[in-house]
């Protein structure tokens, strides 16, 4: 048996092979990207929760192999609760309006935000092309459009690439970055996170998509309370998305009037990293993949405008 499989041992049905007792609470199952299984963590943390869950690939490694599975899960799960996701997903039947049509008649669902946020980090984007949509760039799996921009004019590893901004357009990016997030809570989600971004300050955000535990557990004990649980979220003693941490720059704070120490350097599982040396690794993966730099400067031209750093 592989790593994988013991881990997802829930998931592909194997719990009894290795030894662990038959759990008969009503199933909640938790959909999504790596936030759902973050989410879980907090929802299963008081011992006095009514349901049970379980832990469950991000829906974007799942394979066709794993659709049975999928299937068996949905057909006994007592709740759904789902980030909005397309039906026909990855030409496979993981999205929601594919996984409400398994569903028991009495199940409910409850659809949550896919959790993004760039006040702290404006310059941060992430970028994908179809003709690879799996790759990122060296060193750490974000995009920086300063980088964007410098590779774009052609400049040499060596040369400043930072650039003046003033606070009102990064106040302008975190504020549509907001209004982003609120636009798609009211369209697509019963469970709205946009104010918790807003509440958490300087502790809000570890990347664009990876929030504080802060954020989390309020989401987690919002939802909580709307499944009537009378749960309490419990502090998981890890931070549960903080494996990537990037810089938070003092204008950035200073902007937003927030406070708080800015993070110099980012953090990859420990290993640290100086904004120039990303920077520089950057500019050299750009170099064999120039169709990320076009692509960064289509999909992100109002964000490049608000900042005021067109190449």
């Amino acid at each position: 048996m592989d790593g994988r499989t013991r881990h997802y041992g829930d998931f592909y049905g194997i719990s009894n092979a290795l030894g662990r007792s038959a759990d008969d609470r009503p199933l909640l199952v938790v959909w999504g990207n790596c936030q759902a299984e973050a989410l879980r963590v907090l929802l299963d943390s008081d011992p006095a929760m009514p349901l049970r869950t379980v832990r469950i690939p991000p829906v974007h490694e799942l394979e066709s192999s794993d659709v049975p599975h999928v299937d068996r899960l949905v057909r006994r799960a007592s709740v759904l609760l789902t980030q909005p996701i397309r039906s026909g997903y990855r030409s496979l039947p993981l999205g929601v309006p594919d996984l409400a049509d398994a569903l028991p008649p009495d199940a409910v669902v409850v659809r949550w935000p896919v959790l993004r946020y760039a006040g702290l980090h404006p310059f941060q984007v992430i970028v994908r092309h179809p003709g690879a949509p799996a790759a990122v760039p060296s060193l750490v799996p974000y995009h920086d459009l300063r980088t964007i921009r410098a590779a774009a004019c052609g400049l040499d590893r060596d040369e400043d690439w930072d650039r003046s901004v003033c606070a009102e357009g990064l106040r302008h990016a975190a504020q549509a970055s907001l209004d982003e997030l609120r636009r798609r809570e009211s369209r697509d989600t019963d469970i709205a996170a946009s104010d918790l971004f807003e509440d958490a300050g300087r502790a809000a955000t570890h990347t664009i998509n990876h929030a504080t535990n802060v954020v989390l557990a309020a989401l987690a004990q919002r939802i909580l309370d709307q499944l009537g649980t009378g749960c309490t979220v419990r502090d998981p003693g890890r931070e549960l998305l903080g494996g990537i941490r990037a810089p938070v720059e003092q204008r950035v704070l200073d902007a937003l009037g927030l406070d708080g120490a800015p993070r110099l350097e980012w953090s990859v599982e420990g290993t640290t990293y100086s904004p120039d040396s990303v920077h520089r690794a950057h500019l050299q993966w750009y170099a064999t993949h120039p169709e990320f730099v076009d692509a960064a400067l289509t999909r992100h031209s109002e964000l490049i405008r608000t900042l005021g750093i067109e190449p």
